[in-house]
């Protein structure tokens, strides 16, 4: 039997998963939600998510596996962390395979105090098996769903579309007991 070609994609596989979130999931997420010490993106790319902490006057670092333009170069998942606790982890990991997890998991090891990743919200059945050892805290669904299209797409001057999928900030706080609070961020709230 041949393998079948999956077109799930609106868009070619990006070299080093760069999407870039828009602007409002970050500025309803830092709103309502309180994170110790500095904000550190570790995945950065062109600053959308340390951009809207500074605009909700939190201190930020910004980094990233490649140079976008914005933060410092470094490999989040190899090397010691630049900035001293307390801090807390909020990005936009690559969504390949497993490394939310890794991402994750690194973060908390590094010494953030609470960490929020961008997830696609039909991998939580799936992920479940992690997400609760790793004390999941909140999930909050992002509405309407915002278009995460290639960064360089963006970059280019090109307008992305409506989303097609549905995100999700998740925190995680190692402090939490019990099941996961789950409310919604309306872009328009």
């Amino acid at each position: 039997m041949s393998k079948r070609v999956r077109h799930s994609h609106i868009h070619d596989r990006v070299p080093n998963n760069y999407y870039r979130e828009p602007p409002w999931p970050s500025e309803r997420l830092f709103a309502h939600e309180k994170f110790p010490g500095t904000i550190w993106d570790p995945c950065c790319g062109s600053g959308t998510i340390p951009k809207a902490a500074m605009a909700a006057g939190l201190p930020t670092f910004a980094s990233d596996l490649v140079n976008r333009g914005y933060g410092r170069r470094r490999d989040f998942l190899t090397q010691p962390a630049p900035i001293a606790p307390p801090f807390s982890t909020v990005f936009n990991p690559p969504h390949e395979g497993q490394s939310e997890r890794q991402f994750v998991e690194r973060a908390f090891e590094l010494g953030a105090a609470k960490v929020a990743i961008i997830f696609q919200t039909s991998k939580m059945h799936a992920a479940r098996r992690w997400l609760v050892p790793l004390r999941l805290a909140r999930v909050y669904l992002l509405t309407p769903r915002p278009s995460i299209p290639p960064g360089e797409m963006i970059e280019r001057g090109e307008k992305a579309q409506g989303g097609t999928r549905d995100y999700s900030w998740l925190v995680f706080d190692p402090k939490h007991e019990g099941a996961p609070v789950i409310a919604w961020l309306h872009r328009d709230a």
